[in-house]
């Protein structure tokens, strides 16, 4: 009897390690994905702001009269390329570029830039091929949110920007100049040591705030401290204006703001798309500060943490 219930015991704990190891596997995966930003655009299409990457979904299916013939599956992988092309051309389309606009908008205004947004679709990847078994195809598609996309919108951001609000001038940080006196002067106080930062965290998170190509953050009297105009282009290209998570240790431990970024807490959004941050004045006043701290602004180093 004794050796019945060693006999149940030792089957029950091979069990539990048999089926642990797939669980935590699953938890680790999911708190993984969990950081990454993922907007769902249509029924076939992503925008993984996290990591900058455009997919979608085409699926395909052979004419009835080929089903089980030679050329059912290159007819059915045809149309579910097709299939893709268009989904992802829909969700790149729907793409937030600003607070006031989508990629559509720019699209429908300009045929040069719908012949160049056409351009980039077509050349999208093929990430995966999945036949299934009754017959159809799927086929994944997927294209950089920066690169060729955020060279064809900037510019067109930044004339509309310019014609909409110039940038103030940022005040540079000058010594205070000492008021004449007839005593001799008090020794000047030992100024506190500045703070360089490499980078900029906005904690945006319980503000409702959404994700977009070209965000903008301001302060409280409606002054631009970050936006499409304060960039360098080339950064702009190759990185996106912004990187995006879901966790706030994630974006202050990203390489994109380095190892000393500052972080400030979003108070709330602006514009019917609410990509646009405000933030405190005082905080504003920190960043505008020091001209080392205006370098990682024209750089982009800025994550944006939503909920």
């Amino acid at each position: 009897m004794k050796a019945k219930w060693l006999a149940v015991i030792s089957i029950i704990v091979s069990m539990f390690f048999l089926t642990a190891p797939a669980g935590f596997c699953g938890d680790q995966k999911s708190a993984a994905e969990w950081t990454q930003l993922v907007e769902q655009i249509g029924a076939n299409g992503t925008v993984n702001w996290t990591t900058g990457i455009i997919e979608a979904i085409g699926i395909g299916a052979p004419p009835e009269k080929y089903f089980g013939k030679p050329q059912a599956r290159p007819m059915a992988l045809r149309a579910a390329q097709l299939d893709a092309y268009r989904n992802i051309l829909e969700v790149v389309k729907g793409v937030r570029v600003s607070s006031t606009t989508l990629v559509e908008d720019y699209v429908t205004k300009s045929d040069i830039i719908r012949t160049k947004v056409d351009g980039l679709v077509k050349g999208a990847q093929i990430v995966k091929k999945e036949y299934l078994s009754d017959g159809t195809v799927e086929v994944t598609l997927r294209m950089s949110l920066s690169g060729g996309l955020m060279l064809v919108i900037l510019p067109e951001v930044v004339e509309v920007e310019k014609v909409e609000k110039p940038v103030a001038a940022t005040p540079e940080a000058r010594p205070a100049t000492p008021e004449p006196s007839a005593t001799a002067p008090a020794p000047a106080p030992t100024a506190p040591a500045k703070i360089v930062y490499t980078g900029l965290v906005v904690d945006a998170r319980g503000i409702q705030a959404r994700p977009a190509m070209s965000p903008k953050i301001v302060d409280e009297n409606g002054q631009e401290v970050y936006g499409s105009m304060q960039v360098d282009r080339e950064f702009a290209v190759q990185q996106g204006m912004s990187g995006y998570a879901r966790d706030l240790t994630a974006a202050q431990s990203n390489s994109r703001v380095t190892n000393n970024p500052a972080t400030i807490k979003g108070l709330r959004t602006e514009g019917p798309g609410q990509s646009n941050i405000i933030i405190s004045n005082a905080d504003a006043q920190t960043l505008r500060a020091a001209a080392e701290n205006l370098t990682f602004l024209k750089q982009c180093r800025v994550m944006i943490v939503l909920d």
